[in-house]
Protein backbone atom coordinates (compact mmCIF):
# COMPACT_ATOMS: atom_id res chain seq x y z
CA UNK A 1 0.00 0.00 0.00
CA UNK A 2 1.19 3.61 -0.62
CA UNK A 3 1.49 5.67 2.12
CA UNK A 4 2.09 9.36 2.25
CA UNK A 5 2.67 11.19 6.12
CA UNK A 6 0.95 14.49 6.23
CA UNK A 7 1.82 14.98 9.80
CA UNK A 8 4.65 16.81 9.87
CA UNK A 9 3.88 19.39 12.58
CA UNK A 10 4.19 16.38 15.11
CA UNK A 11 7.45 15.55 13.70
CA UNK A 12 9.59 15.07 10.36
CA UNK A 13 12.04 12.61 9.00
CA UNK A 14 16.09 13.56 9.06
CA UNK A 15 17.29 14.48 5.99
CA UNK A 16 20.20 11.99 4.13
CA UNK A 17 22.61 15.07 4.74
CA UNK A 18 21.25 15.66 8.54
CA UNK A 19 22.17 11.58 9.12
CA UNK A 20 25.62 11.96 7.09
CA UNK A 21 26.60 15.28 9.30
CA UNK A 22 25.76 13.42 12.08
CA UNK A 23 27.35 9.91 11.48
CA UNK A 24 30.87 10.81 12.71
CA UNK A 25 30.13 12.04 15.80
CA UNK A 26 28.44 8.96 16.67
CA UNK A 27 31.84 6.91 15.85
CA UNK A 28 34.76 8.50 15.47
CA UNK A 29 34.29 11.72 16.67
CA UNK A 30 33.02 11.04 19.91
CA UNK A 31 34.30 12.92 22.21
CA UNK A 32 33.07 15.25 25.29
CA UNK A 33 33.17 18.90 24.06
CA UNK A 34 34.55 19.79 27.38
CA UNK A 35 37.18 17.41 27.45
CA UNK A 36 40.76 19.50 26.38
CA UNK A 37 42.36 16.77 24.50
CA UNK A 38 42.51 16.09 20.78
CA UNK A 39 39.03 13.89 21.54
CA UNK A 40 37.40 16.66 22.74
CA UNK A 41 38.92 19.43 20.75
CA UNK A 42 37.11 18.13 17.99
CA UNK A 43 33.68 17.66 19.56
CA UNK A 44 34.21 21.59 20.60
CA UNK A 45 34.71 23.19 17.08
CA UNK A 46 31.61 20.44 16.38
CA UNK A 47 29.74 22.43 18.75
CA UNK A 48 31.35 25.96 17.83
CA UNK A 49 30.67 25.90 14.10
CA UNK A 50 27.15 24.49 14.73
CA UNK A 51 26.59 27.27 16.91
CA UNK A 52 27.63 29.75 14.43
CA UNK A 53 25.04 28.21 11.86
CA UNK A 54 22.46 29.04 14.60
CA UNK A 55 23.51 32.44 15.06
CA UNK A 56 23.01 33.06 11.59
CA UNK A 57 19.94 31.30 11.72
CA UNK A 58 18.30 33.96 14.31
CA UNK A 59 20.60 36.40 13.36
CA UNK A 60 22.08 36.67 16.81
CA UNK A 61 25.50 37.06 18.28
CA UNK A 62 26.91 33.60 18.65
CA UNK A 63 27.38 33.73 22.71
CA UNK A 64 23.44 34.34 22.28
CA UNK A 65 22.66 30.70 21.23
CA UNK A 66 21.79 27.91 23.54
CA UNK A 67 21.78 24.16 22.75
CA UNK A 68 19.12 22.15 25.05
CA UNK A 69 17.17 19.25 24.88
CA UNK A 70 14.08 21.13 22.41
CA UNK A 71 11.08 23.48 22.63
CA UNK A 72 9.37 22.48 25.62
CA UNK A 73 12.64 22.77 27.74
CA UNK A 74 13.11 26.07 25.98
CA UNK A 75 9.66 26.84 26.83
CA UNK A 76 10.18 26.14 30.42
CA UNK A 77 13.49 28.00 30.80
CA UNK A 78 11.70 31.41 29.39
CA UNK A 79 8.55 30.60 32.26
CA UNK A 80 10.55 29.34 35.36
CA UNK A 81 13.59 31.07 34.41
CA UNK A 82 12.52 34.59 34.62
CA UNK A 83 9.51 34.75 36.76
CA UNK A 84 9.60 34.92 40.19
CA UNK A 85 6.55 35.17 43.24
CA UNK A 86 4.45 38.21 42.62
CA UNK A 87 5.35 38.46 38.39
CA UNK A 88 2.16 38.60 36.21
CA UNK A 89 2.75 36.71 32.91
CA UNK A 90 1.10 37.30 29.71
CA UNK A 91 0.64 34.37 27.27
CA UNK A 92 -2.30 33.31 24.91
CA UNK A 93 -4.91 30.54 24.87
CA UNK A 94 -3.50 29.09 21.93
CA UNK A 95 -0.36 27.99 23.17
CA UNK A 96 1.80 24.55 23.20
CA UNK A 97 1.38 22.47 26.40
CA UNK A 98 4.98 23.16 27.16
CA UNK A 99 3.72 26.81 27.79
CA UNK A 100 0.32 26.34 29.50
CA UNK A 101 1.51 23.70 31.34
CA UNK A 102 4.48 25.64 33.09
CA UNK A 103 2.01 28.53 33.11
CA UNK A 104 -0.25 26.47 35.96
CA UNK A 105 2.76 25.01 37.47
CA UNK A 106 3.59 28.97 38.41
CA UNK A 107 0.38 29.76 39.73
CA UNK A 108 1.03 27.41 42.93
CA UNK A 109 4.18 29.57 42.94
CA UNK A 110 2.58 32.80 43.43
CA UNK A 111 2.07 34.09 39.90
CA UNK A 112 -0.36 35.05 38.17
CA UNK A 113 -1.38 34.28 34.35
CA UNK A 114 -3.33 35.87 32.13
CA UNK A 115 -4.24 34.30 28.74
CA UNK A 116 -5.33 36.44 25.83
CA UNK A 117 -7.69 34.64 23.42
CA UNK A 118 -7.26 34.59 19.71
CA UNK A 119 -10.23 36.34 17.21
CA UNK A 120 -11.68 33.88 15.35
CA UNK A 121 -9.86 33.89 12.82
CA UNK A 122 -7.07 32.26 14.97
CA UNK A 123 -5.07 35.50 15.37
CA UNK A 124 -3.76 37.12 18.17
CA UNK A 125 -4.76 41.09 18.48
CA UNK A 126 -1.70 42.79 19.96
CA UNK A 127 -3.86 45.56 21.35
CA UNK A 128 -5.19 42.53 23.47
CA UNK A 129 -1.69 42.28 24.65
CA UNK A 130 -1.42 45.66 25.67
CA UNK A 131 -4.46 45.49 27.47
CA UNK A 132 -3.38 42.51 29.64
CA UNK A 133 0.00 44.41 31.03
CA UNK A 134 0.21 45.42 34.49
CA UNK A 135 2.87 47.26 36.55
CA UNK A 136 3.24 43.69 38.25
CA UNK A 137 3.82 41.84 34.57
CA UNK A 138 7.01 40.30 33.75
CA UNK A 139 7.29 38.45 30.80
CA UNK A 140 4.87 37.87 27.67
CA UNK A 141 5.11 34.71 25.54
CA UNK A 142 3.34 34.22 22.03
CA UNK A 143 4.13 31.41 19.57
CA UNK A 144 5.24 32.54 16.11
CA UNK A 145 2.97 29.83 14.52
CA UNK A 146 0.50 28.10 15.55
CA UNK A 147 1.09 23.89 15.64
CA UNK A 148 -2.88 23.04 14.94
CA UNK A 149 -3.83 26.24 12.12
CA UNK A 150 -0.39 27.18 10.85
CA UNK A 151 -1.59 30.57 11.32
CA UNK A 152 1.40 33.13 12.27
CA UNK A 153 1.07 35.54 14.53
CA UNK A 154 1.86 39.11 14.69
CA UNK A 155 5.21 39.00 16.90
CA UNK A 156 6.90 41.67 15.56
CA UNK A 157 4.07 44.16 16.63
CA UNK A 158 4.27 42.40 20.23
CA UNK A 159 7.42 42.93 20.36
CA UNK A 160 7.36 46.38 20.00
CA UNK A 161 4.53 46.73 22.98
CA UNK A 162 7.19 44.31 25.08
CA UNK A 163 10.32 47.19 24.73
CA UNK A 164 7.82 50.38 24.78
CA UNK A 165 6.46 48.57 28.58
CA UNK A 166 10.10 47.49 29.48
CA UNK A 167 8.69 43.89 29.56
CA UNK A 168 10.46 40.17 28.44
CA UNK A 169 9.21 38.82 25.46
CA UNK A 170 9.72 35.17 24.74
CA UNK A 171 8.71 33.16 21.82
CA UNK A 172 8.12 29.22 20.95
CA UNK A 173 9.16 29.26 17.45
CA UNK A 174 8.97 25.59 16.97
CA UNK A 175 6.25 25.61 14.25
CA UNK A 176 7.68 28.34 12.38
CA UNK A 177 11.03 27.58 12.45
CA UNK A 178 12.52 26.50 8.92
CA UNK A 179 9.30 27.50 7.18
CA UNK A 180 9.47 31.36 7.61
CA UNK A 181 12.47 33.09 8.00
CA UNK A 182 13.33 34.27 11.98
CA UNK A 183 15.03 37.36 13.05
CA UNK A 184 15.33 37.91 16.65
CA UNK A 185 16.39 41.86 16.42
CA UNK A 186 13.49 42.84 14.01
CA UNK A 187 11.41 41.24 15.88
CA UNK A 188 12.97 42.25 19.32
CA UNK A 189 12.39 39.19 21.45
CA UNK A 190 14.48 38.50 24.69
CA UNK A 191 14.06 34.34 24.21
CA UNK A 192 12.96 32.54 21.38
CA UNK A 193 12.75 28.45 21.63
CA UNK A 194 12.94 26.12 18.89
CA UNK A 195 13.30 22.12 18.24
CA UNK A 196 15.21 20.41 15.75
CA UNK A 197 13.18 17.11 15.00
CA UNK A 198 10.22 19.89 13.41
CA UNK A 199 12.73 20.73 10.38
CA UNK A 200 14.00 16.94 9.85
CA UNK A 201 16.61 17.48 12.25
CA UNK A 202 16.90 14.68 15.47
CA UNK A 203 14.64 14.42 17.89
CA UNK A 204 15.68 15.66 21.59
CA UNK A 205 17.79 18.69 20.56
CA UNK A 206 16.79 22.24 20.38
CA UNK A 207 18.30 25.82 20.62
CA UNK A 208 17.31 28.98 22.11
CA UNK A 209 17.80 32.14 21.76
CA UNK A 210 18.70 34.38 25.07
CA UNK A 211 19.27 37.87 24.24
CA UNK A 212 22.69 39.22 26.41
CA UNK A 213 21.44 40.87 29.59
CA UNK A 214 18.38 38.77 29.95
CA UNK A 215 18.26 37.43 33.37
CA UNK A 216 17.45 33.92 32.83
CA UNK A 217 18.13 31.34 35.44
CA UNK A 218 19.09 28.17 34.45
CA UNK A 219 16.84 25.04 34.56
CA UNK A 220 19.61 22.51 34.89
CA UNK A 221 22.46 23.34 37.36
CA UNK A 222 26.04 21.52 37.42
CA UNK A 223 29.14 22.31 35.37
CA UNK A 224 29.45 25.27 33.43
CA UNK A 225 28.37 24.24 29.93
CA UNK A 226 27.04 26.17 27.38
CA UNK A 227 28.09 29.61 29.31
CA UNK A 228 26.48 28.40 32.42
CA UNK A 229 23.24 28.74 30.78
CA UNK A 230 22.33 25.20 30.52
CA UNK A 231 24.78 22.29 32.61
CA UNK A 232 24.86 18.64 30.70
CA UNK A 233 27.47 17.08 28.50
CA UNK A 234 26.58 18.84 24.95
CA UNK A 235 24.65 15.98 22.55
CA UNK A 236 26.96 16.74 20.03
CA UNK A 237 25.97 14.40 16.95
CA UNK A 238 22.15 16.30 17.83
CA UNK A 239 24.10 19.65 17.55
CA UNK A 240 25.71 19.17 14.47
CA UNK A 241 22.54 17.33 13.11
CA UNK A 242 20.07 20.70 14.49
CA UNK A 243 22.66 22.66 12.61
CA UNK A 244 22.77 21.12 9.38
CA UNK A 245 18.60 20.69 9.38
CA UNK A 246 19.05 24.65 9.91
CA UNK A 247 21.07 25.29 6.80
CA UNK A 248 18.87 23.45 4.95
CA UNK A 249 15.89 24.98 6.17
CA UNK A 250 17.51 28.33 5.27
CA UNK A 251 18.42 27.57 1.81
CA UNK A 252 14.91 26.33 1.31
CA UNK A 253 13.36 29.43 2.45
CA UNK A 254 15.57 31.19 -0.72
CA UNK A 255 15.28 28.25 -3.58
CA UNK A 256 11.98 27.88 -4.12
CA UNK A 257 10.73 25.60 -1.81
CA UNK A 258 8.76 27.18 0.46
CA UNK A 259 7.01 28.46 -2.64
CA UNK A 260 6.46 24.74 -3.96
CA UNK A 261 4.96 23.53 -0.83
CA UNK A 262 2.60 26.24 -0.31
CA UNK A 263 1.15 25.53 -3.51
CA UNK A 264 0.60 21.93 -2.87
CA UNK A 265 -1.26 22.55 -0.01
CA UNK A 266 -3.37 24.99 -1.80
CA UNK A 267 -4.21 22.50 -4.14
CA UNK A 268 -4.70 19.95 -1.69
CA UNK A 269 -7.00 22.51 0.26
CA UNK A 270 -9.11 23.68 -2.75
CA UNK A 271 -10.42 20.31 -3.70
CA UNK A 272 -10.81 18.71 -0.01
CA UNK A 273 -13.30 22.15 0.23
CA UNK A 274 -15.06 20.49 -2.38
CA UNK A 275 -16.57 18.28 0.02
CA UNK A 276 -19.23 19.45 1.01
CA UNK A 277 -19.48 20.40 4.70
CA UNK A 278 -15.92 21.23 5.51
CA UNK A 279 -14.06 24.87 6.22
CA UNK A 280 -10.79 25.96 7.03
CA UNK A 281 -9.88 26.49 10.53
CA UNK A 282 -7.80 29.72 10.35
CA UNK A 283 -9.49 31.72 7.95
CA UNK A 284 -11.50 34.33 7.41
CA UNK A 285 -15.00 34.91 4.67
CA UNK A 286 -12.36 35.62 2.38
CA UNK A 287 -9.21 37.81 4.23
CA UNK A 288 -6.12 36.53 4.15
CA UNK A 289 -4.44 35.40 7.32
CA UNK A 290 -0.97 34.21 7.72
CA UNK A 291 -0.47 30.81 7.75
CA UNK A 292 2.92 28.60 7.52
CA UNK A 293 3.14 26.79 3.97
CA UNK A 294 2.48 23.61 4.97
CA UNK A 295 -0.74 23.67 7.26
CA UNK A 296 -4.51 22.88 6.65
CA UNK A 297 -7.05 22.66 9.35
CA UNK A 298 -10.05 21.35 7.77
CA UNK A 299 -13.01 21.00 9.53
CA UNK A 300 -15.33 18.17 7.88
CA UNK A 301 -19.10 18.20 9.66
CA UNK A 302 -20.69 14.97 10.87
CA UNK A 303 -18.12 13.53 11.54
CA UNK A 304 -16.03 12.31 14.17
CA UNK A 305 -12.28 13.63 13.34
CA UNK A 306 -10.90 10.43 15.03
CA UNK A 307 -13.08 8.25 13.01
CA UNK A 308 -11.38 9.61 10.08
CA UNK A 309 -8.32 9.72 11.08
CA UNK A 310 -7.93 5.93 11.82
CA UNK A 311 -9.86 5.57 8.23
CA UNK A 312 -7.48 7.69 6.35
CA UNK A 313 -4.34 5.32 8.56
CA UNK A 314 -5.93 2.15 6.38
CA UNK A 315 -5.58 3.81 3.52
CA UNK A 316 -2.16 4.64 4.07
CA UNK A 317 -2.66 8.48 4.72
CA UNK A 318 -1.20 9.59 8.37
CA UNK A 319 -2.77 12.96 9.34
CA UNK A 320 -3.78 14.18 12.51
CA UNK A 321 -6.52 15.32 14.40
CA UNK A 322 -4.40 17.99 16.89
CA UNK A 323 -1.15 18.61 18.63
CA UNK A 324 0.65 14.76 18.93
CA UNK A 325 1.17 16.21 22.43
CA UNK A 326 -2.37 15.81 23.38
CA UNK A 327 -2.96 12.32 21.26
CA UNK A 328 -5.83 10.17 22.94
CA UNK A 329 -7.28 13.24 24.96
CA UNK A 330 -11.22 13.05 25.17
CA UNK A 331 -11.30 16.94 25.30
CA UNK A 332 -11.49 18.54 21.77
CA UNK A 333 -8.86 20.73 21.06
CA UNK A 334 -7.72 23.80 23.08
CA UNK A 335 -6.77 25.49 20.39
CA UNK A 336 -9.71 25.36 18.25
CA UNK A 337 -12.09 25.76 21.39
CA UNK A 338 -10.07 29.28 22.21
CA UNK A 339 -11.01 30.18 18.45
CA UNK A 340 -15.26 29.81 18.47
CA UNK A 341 -15.53 26.51 17.44
CA UNK A 342 -18.32 24.59 19.42
CA UNK A 343 -17.11 20.71 20.66
CA UNK A 344 -18.89 18.88 17.47
CA UNK A 345 -16.93 20.95 14.59
CA UNK A 346 -14.04 21.06 16.74
CA UNK A 347 -13.85 17.07 17.14
CA UNK A 348 -14.56 16.82 13.29
CA UNK A 349 -11.32 18.84 12.13
CA UNK A 350 -7.94 16.95 10.75
CA UNK A 351 -5.10 18.93 10.81
CA UNK A 352 -2.85 17.89 7.36
CA UNK A 353 0.33 18.94 7.58
CA UNK A 354 3.07 18.66 4.84
CA UNK A 355 6.44 17.71 5.36
CA UNK A 356 8.65 19.70 1.78
CA UNK A 357 9.63 16.83 0.31
CA UNK A 358 5.97 15.74 -0.71
CA UNK A 359 5.18 15.31 -4.09
CA UNK A 360 2.64 16.62 -6.20
CA UNK A 361 1.89 12.11 -6.45
CA UNK A 362 1.42 12.30 -2.86
CA UNK A 363 -1.39 15.13 -3.00
CA UNK A 364 -3.34 13.28 -5.83
CA UNK A 365 -3.30 10.13 -3.91
CA UNK A 366 -4.51 12.19 -0.71
CA UNK A 367 -7.17 13.62 -2.76
CA UNK A 368 -8.53 10.09 -4.23
CA UNK A 369 -8.69 8.95 -0.63
CA UNK A 370 -9.98 11.53 1.78
CA UNK A 371 -13.69 11.86 -0.05
CA UNK A 372 -14.57 8.53 -0.39
CA UNK A 373 -13.70 8.16 3.64
CA UNK A 374 -15.56 10.93 4.72
CA UNK A 375 -18.47 9.85 2.83
CA UNK A 376 -18.00 6.18 3.83
CA UNK A 377 -18.24 7.52 7.13
CA UNK A 378 -21.08 9.96 7.19
CA UNK A 379 -23.08 7.46 5.45
CA UNK A 380 -22.12 4.62 8.66
CA UNK A 381 -23.36 7.19 10.78
CA UNK A 382 -25.41 9.80 9.96
CA UNK A 383 -26.23 12.54 12.00
CA UNK A 384 -27.34 16.48 12.10
CA UNK A 385 -24.27 18.90 11.61
CA UNK A 386 -22.95 20.25 15.20
CA UNK A 387 -24.91 17.35 17.23
CA UNK A 388 -21.88 15.42 18.14
CA UNK A 389 -21.19 15.78 21.51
Amino acid sequence: MRRVYMDANATTPLLPEVMEAMRPYWMEHFGNASSIHLHGQEARKAVDRARETMAEFFNCHDAEVVFNSGGTEGDNTAIFGLLHPGDHFITTSIEHSAILEASRRMLHRGMETTFVPPLPNGLIDPNDILRAIRPQTRLISVMLANNETGVIQPVEQIGKIAAETGVFFHIDAVQGAGKIPIDVRRIGCHLLSISAHKMHGPKGVGAMFVRRGTPVESLLVGGSHERRRRAGTENVAGIVGLARAAELAMHSLEDGTIDRLSGLRYKLESELLKISGTGVNGSDDGKYIPRVANTSNIWFDQLEGEALVIALDLKGVAVSGGSACHSGATEPSHVLMAMGLDKARARASLRFSLLKTVTEADVEYVLSVVPEAVERLRALAPVEAGTLG
